[in-house]
């Protein structure tokens, strides 16, 4: 393996051999494996599918779970998104993902569209008192859930051409500037919760792309300073988050303040999750959830109302079904040699990685809360179809493993 010039094992040579050996030696449009015989079933790459399937059949139930008490939850409309996400989805697994690998300047300059359409007049729609959604007719989507695929191909284009290691410094920040242009643009609305999504994805995706463990670290660094200022000029000036944006940040950060107003939805979460118990109390039969005292319980708390409802053995059966999606798509990125197609699998499994952690992780306060959807699961039809459509991408890249990427 590699030595860098700081003279330690190159961090992207380490994540290169994890995702199947030194790709710093392969060319950029290396022939990968043959499949065998048996038509288009053999395209399907069932250990990515199956789980999939599962996770969105869950996710239904549990909606049409919150459908019953909250009028907000309509599981017509998720099941007209699942189904159109399948739709989406099936013209991707025929759809050669490979024609984006040199289209980065046109990826940017979509992706940017995205985030700001939310902000042109009349485009601008709001949800529930929600901004961040454009109106097309009877059409009602949020761009920035499309911008998390079209930064995944984005960065993906970009780093791929460095075959496994980036070498050289400016090329590092190069690419870090570049990935902080979609989320300078989602921060204008501002959508905090997807900026974040876009930051670990991109991230990610350098990472495995091959870049210095030194760099990293350094950047790690410059990021927990920078994030230190912003709360401390928060807390005296006002500025830049919000109030609300900051008392989020606080309660996490001091458990005693979760018995104050700002730290109620997260009591409110814990309460929800503790009392399901083993098998949780039913559908339909979460008081916590159908007694309105936990707020936005189809969407950015449905992970506590899953919990509420099927206990323990739910969530767990959840976790399952998540490892072997996530790490279905880990073995075809460690068995496919092209690099842009590892740093399109790197990427879409950071999304989901991501998205599971922060749900998670606030409804039982581990993490800060922000409004980050649970992939298959959270009420949304934008979301649905974009979780959807990334395992039409999953799918993609196995059906042309035979050919050159």
């Amino acid at each position: 393996m590699a030595q860098n010039s700081a003279g330690g094992v190159g961090f992207g040579s380490v994540v290169s051999s994890l995702f199947g050996g030194d790709a710093g030696k392969r060319p950029r449009h290396a022939s990968v494996r043959v499949s065998g015989r048996g038509g288009w079933v053999s395209d399907i790459y069932w250990a990515n599918l199956i789980p999939a399937l599962l996770l969105i059949a869950y996710g239904l139930v549990v909606v049409w779970s919150a459908s019953l008490s909250n009028a907000n939850a309509s599981i017509t409309r998720q099941a007209v998104g699942a189904v159109l996400g399948l739709a989406v989805a099936g013209v991707i697994w025929h759809w050669d993902y490979r024609s984006l690998s040199n289209m980065s300047t046109w990826l940017l300059v979509i992706d940017v569209l995205l985030m700001v359409s939310p902000r042109i007049p009349g485009l601008a729609s709001a949800a529930n008192g929600m901004t961040g959604w454009v109106k097309l007719g009877p059409l009602r989507f949020q761009p920035s859930e499309i911008g998390k695929l079209v930064t995944i191909f984005l960065m993906a284009s970009l780093c791929a051409q460095y075959n496994g290691r980036i070498k050289e410094l400016r090329d590092y920040v190069k690419l870090c500037a570049t990935l902080l242009v979609p989320f300078a643009a989602i921060m204008l609305q501002p959508d905090l919760g997807t900026g974040l999504i876009l930051l670990v994805t991109g991230a990610a995706i350098i990472i495995c792309a091959g870049a210095r463990r030194d760099w990293v670290l350094i950047t790690i660094a410059m990021l927990i300073v920078g994030c230190a200022l912003i709360v401390y000029f928060s807390i005296n000036y006002q500025f830049p988050l919000k109030q609300y944006q900051l008392n989020r940040l606080l309660v996490f950060a001091d458990s005693s303040l979760e018995n104050t107003s700002a730290g109620y939805n997260l009591q409110q979460a814990k309460i929800a999750v503790g009392s399901g118990g083993l098998f949780g109390k039913g559908i339909g039969a979460a008081t916590q959830s159908a007694g309105g005292f936990l707020p936005e319980n189809h969407t950015d708390f449905i992970f506590a109302r899953l919990a509420e409802e099927f206990g323990f053995a739910g969530a767990m059966l959840l976790f399952a079904l998540y490892a072997w999606l996530i790490f279905s798509a880990l073995r075809l990125a460690m068995k496919i040699e092209a690099p842009f197609a590892k740093l399109v699998l790197a990427g879409v499994v950071a999304m989901w990685s991501y998205q599971l952690l922060q749900n998670v992780g606030m409804c039982i306060g581990i993490m800060p809360i922000t409004g980050i959807p649970l992939p298959f699961i959270s009420y949304g039809a934008t979301s649905m179809v974009v979780q959807i459509a990334s395992v039409g991408i999953v799918q993609s890249v196995y059906a042309h493993r035979t050919k050159s990427a």
